[in-house]
């Protein structure tokens, strides 16, 4: 009989399944792969005397993973005839996985120190590549020669099988440091080590350094400079509950190997203080550039620090670079509650994919393409794809170019509404859809094509404060009262109205005085509150839309009467998920829809999302899988629209 492994998860990616089929191949192993909707499997021959030993080694080193959520074991007939296969089509952008971060902080080790270590199940490979097929002449690495150690790694069986991007210190690349008065080249453990001192030393000095990750382009710096775009970046696992009031799944999420980027809540009273809000967007350390430099800022006593992404022409007081080309993806950002986890956004994880039913179709949306390959759609950037023969093309309203002479258009929330469908095995039933990018829309499925129910309305600014004064009867004095109360305010939303291309919650977060003018500064001051109930904002509906102007209305009017700003905020998205599952109770009601999906990133949200789970508590929602919630889930939807 065959020993059966079987992991509980709902991720369509490869890297967990390399993973294990690595150690299983390295014990030398025969195991058979199974894997169905939600489960991983591997069929292990039983006899083999080293099994159990193979177990362990798999329990003791496999990477926590946000998608993993239990695993059995149980016993089958059928013997495994071959050893497991190695899938390594699909290049991804992870956090080491334990062994490759071992391995490069093991001083005996051919890549200690060496930021470019990582393995065919970890690492920011991703970022390397410039063409499919995924093959080392194909990737930024073609002209790097592998040195004999790390040839032989690539053709032996084990965690650095048909690592197309395998190197090491003999074969390498080397990074220079550059500050405005010297310059140093690391090619060795010896100098990679004290260039990555000589950059920690420097950030604990409160200067600026800019380093040229796996991941991208990064501005490091003290925790005291942080401002509105800045993610806090926890480099010490061990204190991380003494700054952050997390729940266990929160904790482990950060330290996962998908390594999302989440909103969560300060405990650090000091740390409130420098940014100004009791929730910060945290990330723990990933590729191995970062990780290397929070070792040694751990030297020095420093628990955390902040960065962000930018560009090489940024201005820093350090520069950390090297001469390969990269193209780094866009972080995920995850969102958990103690029920509840999905992708709130990003591309990193989710894309590449091979996944979900074949369509002769290309789709196109945001650089992002599908592709029909294989009996399945493959999705990554355009880029990286050649010529390919398909029937036609569905592209996403507002690209110009010209795919193919069959071409048709699918707007956003349609196609992230779409995705969702395909993903939760919905399709042929009737379905509500909400859909939440700074406005509200609704669409209906009713189980062969999608209509908007109430299309979403466009905010836009140009005299808005002459139809606030018009609302209504008595409206006219509200803008009196503002202009003579709130004079400032009356100001910035005066000039605010020959704008173009201004946001609803641009808007609200002005009304509201906040630092940071966007949605998240309004979900960041949402988070302050501490009640147990809000007041109730206007979410009027006319001529069958939300009402931008009456809601905006509403706030001032608040604002006016001395509304704590913290309250107003959490009311809003309290009175969000009120008008949100009236309008699907209504919907449901007229459609006798069965499913209700919610989707668009601005449900990643937890004031909104609690407020929306307990309306819907009897029937939960459905939302994206493998992809994220927003507009990044467009490309999947518009292949089935």
């Amino acid at each position: 009989m065959a020993f059966v492994l079987e992991l509980a998860t709902k991720s369509q990616q490869k890297y967990i399944q390399n993973y294990i089929s690595a150690i299983l191949r390295e014990y030398n192993i025969k195991a058979e792969i199974m894997r169905s909707v939600d489960k991983l499997s591997f069929a292990c021959e039983s006899s083999h005397p080293k099994l159990q030993e193979a177990v362990d080694t798999i329990a003791d080193t496999l990477p926590a993973s946000l998608f993993l959520k239990g695993s059995s074991s149980s016993r089958i007939d059928q013997e495994p005839e071959h050893l497991p296969k190695i899938e390594n089509d699909v290049p991804l952008s992870l956090g080491l996985c334990p062994s490759c971060q071992k391995e490069m902080l093991d001083v005996t080790s051919r890549r200690y120190y060496y930021p470019f270590t990582s393995c065919l199940s970890c690492g920011g490979n991703h970022s390397f590549l410039r063409a499919y097929p995924y093959e080392r002449a194909k990737t930024s690495f073609k002209f790097v020669v592998p040195c004999e150690a790390c040839q032989k790694e690539m053709h032996s069986v084990g965690k650095k099988e048909q690592h197309h991007i395998n190197s090491c210190h003999e074969c390498g690349i080397p990074v220079r440091l550059v500050s405005k008065s010297s310059e140093r080249y690391a090619n060795d453990a010896g100098s990679f080590r004290t260039m990555f001192e000589v950059a920690a030393k420097a950030v604990a000095d409160n200067k600026k350094l800019l380093m040229k990750t796996t991941m991208g382009y990064r501005l490091f710096y003290k925790a005291s400079q942080m401002h509105n775009d800045s993610l806090l970046m926890m480099i010490k696992a061990s204190n991380i509950t003494d700054h952050l009031a997390l729940i266990t799944e929160e904790f482990h999420a950060l330290l996962s190997i998908e390594r999302p980027v989440m909103h969560v809540t300060l405990s650090n009273e000091k740390l409130k203080e420098v940014t100004g809000a009791n929730t910060a967007f945290v990330k723990y350390p990933d590729d191995g550039f970062s990780i290397l430099l929070g070792v040694e800022l751990q030297k020095l006593g420093i628990d955390f620090i902040a960065y962000e992404e930018v560009d090489e022409g940024c201005d820093a007081d350090i520069l950390m670079d090297y001469d390969l080309e990269i193209e780094p993806q866009s972080d995920m950002r995850f969102f958990l509650n103690k029920d509840v986890d999905f992708i709130a956004g990003g591309e990193r994880v989710s894309f590449p994919s091979h996944n979900l039913e074949e369509k002769n179709i290309l789709s196109v949306a945001d650089e992002l393409v599908g592709i029909p390959k294989e009996n399945k759609m493959f999705f990554d950037k355009m880029e990286y794809f050649e010529k390919v023969e398909v029937l036609g093309a569905n592209v996403l309203m507002g690209d110009s170019e010209k795919y193919h002479e069959n071409q048709k258009y699918f707007v956003e929330d349609e196609a992230t509404f779409m995705a969702a469908i395909v993903e939760n095995q919905i399709v042929g039933k009737k379905a509500i859809g909400a859909y939440f990018d700074e406005v509200p829309s609704f669409l209906y499925y009713d189980g062969k094509k999608i209509i908007r129910a109430v299309p979403p309305k466009s905010f836009e600014g140009e005299n808005l404060l002459e139809r606030i004064s018009q609302l209504r009867e008595g409206s006219d004095r509200l803008v009196e009262n503002l202009q003579k109360t709130l004079p400032d305010l009356y100001k910035e939303i005066k000039a605010l109205e020959g704008k173009k291309d201004i946001k609803l919650f641009e808007v609200v977060a002005l009304i509201l005085g906040l630092d940071d003018r966007s949605m998240r500064g309004v979900v960041k001051e949402a988070m302050k509150f501490v009640g147990k109930g809000g007041i109730q904002v206007d979410m009027h509906v006319k001529d069958n839309r939300f009402d931008n102007t009456a809601f905006l209305a509403s706030l001032i009017s608040y604002m006016l009467a001395g509304v704590s700003t913290s309250i107003l905020a959490y009311s809003i998205f309290e009175s969000f998920g009120d008008y949100f599952y009236e309008i699907i109770q209504e919907l449901q009601s007229k459609t006798k829809a069965t499913e209700i999906v919610l989707c668009g990133s601005d449900f990643a949200n937890q004031s909104l999302f609690s407020r929306m789970q307990r309306n819907l508590k009897l029937h939960p929602p459905h939302m994206s899988i493998n992809y994220p919630i927003g507009k990044e889930s467009a490309v999947v939807g518009g292949v089935y629209l």
